[in-house]
C-alpha cells in the first residue's frame, strides 16, 4: 500500500522560513509528478505548485518567486521551502504525487494527510 507522508510542519514565527518533505512510502516502480497544495481555514484547496520527474518546476502564479519546489528521485521525496513566512501562509499544506504502485496497471494520484502550518505574527 502506497502512502505520502509529510513531515516539518508546525508553529512558526512570521519571518521564519519553512521546510517540508513528503516522502513516498511503500512498493512502487516509479514516481511521476510530485507537488504541493495547501488549505488556508475557511478557503478551497490552492495549488502551490509541482515538479516533474525530470526536475521542471511549475509554480502558481501567487506563489511565483516566493517557493521552491525539489525533489529527490533516489528517497521518492519531494521538498517545499518557503522562506519569510507570513501569518496568511497559515494552512495545512498537503503533498501530492503520481505514483505507478507495484502490483497495479498504472499511474495513479496519491494524497498526503496534511500537515499544519501556522504562522504566528
Amino acid at each position: 500500500q502506497v502512502q505520502l507522508v509529510e513531515s516539518g510542519g508546525g508553529l512558526v514565527q512570521a519571518g521564519q522560513s519553512l521546510s517540508l518533505a513528503c516522502i513516498v512510502d511503500g512498493a512502487i516502480f516509479t514516481t511521476n509528478h510530485m507537488g504541493w497544495f495547501r488549505q488556508a481555514p475557511g478557503k478551497e484547496r490552492e495549488w502551490i505548485g509541482t515538479i516533474t520527474r525530470a526536475g521542471k518546476a511549475m509554480y502558481a502564479d501567487a506563489l511565483q518567486g516566493r517557493c521552491t519546489i525539489s525533489r529527490d528521485n533516489a528517497k521518492s521525496t519531494v521538498y517545499l521551502q518557503i522562506p519569510s513566512l507570513q501569518p496568511d501562509d497559515t494552512a495545512v499544506y498537503y503533498c501530492n504525487a503520481g505514483v505507478w504502485a507495484e502490483g497495479t496497471s498504472g499511474p495513479q494520484d496519491y494524497w498526503g494527510r496534511g500537515t499544519q502550518v501556522t504562522v504566528s505574527s
